[in-house]
């Protein structure tokens, strides 16, 4: 087991933060068709108050996107994701003590979030769907969330396959570790994501939760965006896309804080989790005196 006090540092807005709990990340999805909330923000000012309904709740960050990652999606232009992102990141600049994340694998959306007052991109593509991406990230000293994914959101559950999924996952992420660092992007300034339920079935989701602790050798922060997924009712034998509640999530992402490996929580329910995350903390502490 990895051991808990594992506390790697992140580079954000120009200070090294030092994981002494879970960062809550706040979800903020500008989009018509979101697995989970598609729709409901669509509206700029919409979303601008439900960022600070969140960052209120308890959100150490909120992470925008204008762009569903769904399995099925179709992609989004350019100028229709811009329309959708930058009028909310402009609305909380200034206004929220927080950090903001663009959830985007655009260079030229990422440019245009951290001209507007971003300091994160969180690519589901590693930052290999726009070979732009890395110059961007590196020219505003971005701190970036490195994601893996097999396919794209349009064919990545069509038939998704590995030899041994977590070996793979690992490899490719400690891959672009290396290749980021010779793009002249600071390793200090990444953290990883395993891409739970990116081009997995259950049993690969599964599987790479289990073994979590298997990523923390890497050195970088891992975040988890497990909020309302398909797979957890799929494990706990129920129908649909999204979680009756917020227990299941809840109950992995306690888990992987059991094993030292988890940094960053992206979540729908920041309130829930926030006071989850607290409780299994203040617990555990005693246990450990």
């Amino acid at each position: 087991m990895a051991d808990r006090r594992f506390t790697p540092t992140w580079r954000v807005a120009g200070r090294l933060v030092t994981f002494q709990r879970p960062w809550i990340m706040g979800v903020v999805n500008v989009t018509p068709d979101s697995f989970s909330d598609g729709g409901r923000y669509l509206d700029p000012e919409r979303a601008i108050a439900h960022a600070l309904e969140l960052a209120q709740a308890g959100a150490d960050l909120l992470d925008i996107g204008g762009e569903s990652t769904r399995p099925g999606a179709d992609p989004v232009p350019l100028e229709e994701e811009l329309r959708r992102v930058l009028p909310v990141i402009r609305g909380l600049a200034g206004h929220v003590s927080i950090p903001l994340s663009v959830d985007t694998y655009k260079a030229e959306v990422a440019r245009q979030a951290l001209a507007a007052g971003a300091t994160i991109v969180n690519d589901v593509t590693g930052l290999t769907g726009d070979p732009d991406m890395p110059e961007v990230v590196r020219r505003y000293d971005a701190a970036v969330i490195v994601m893996h994914m097999q396919g794209t959101p349009r064919t990545m559950q069509l038939d998704p396959h590995y030899a041994d999924v977590v070996a793979e996952v690992r490899a490719y992420l400690q891959t672009r570790l290396a290749e980021l660092q010779e793009a002249g992007i600071s390793p200090e300034a990444i953290a990883i994501d395993p891409g739970i339920g990116f081009g997995k079935t259950t049993e690969h989701n599964v599987q790479l939760l289990a073994a979590l602790e298997r990523f923390t050798y890497l050195g970088r922060p891992l975040c988890l965006g497990v909020s309302r997924k398909g797979f957890i009712n799929k494990v706990l034998g129920r129908s649909g896309w999204v979680e009756h509640g917020v227990g299941g999530t809840i109950g992995v992402l306690l888990f992987a804080l059991s094993r030292g490996a988890l940094q960053i929580a992206r979540v729908h329910d920041v309130a829930e989790v926030s006071a989850a995350v607290r409780m299994f903390l203040t617990l555990q502490e005693r246990s450990d005196r």
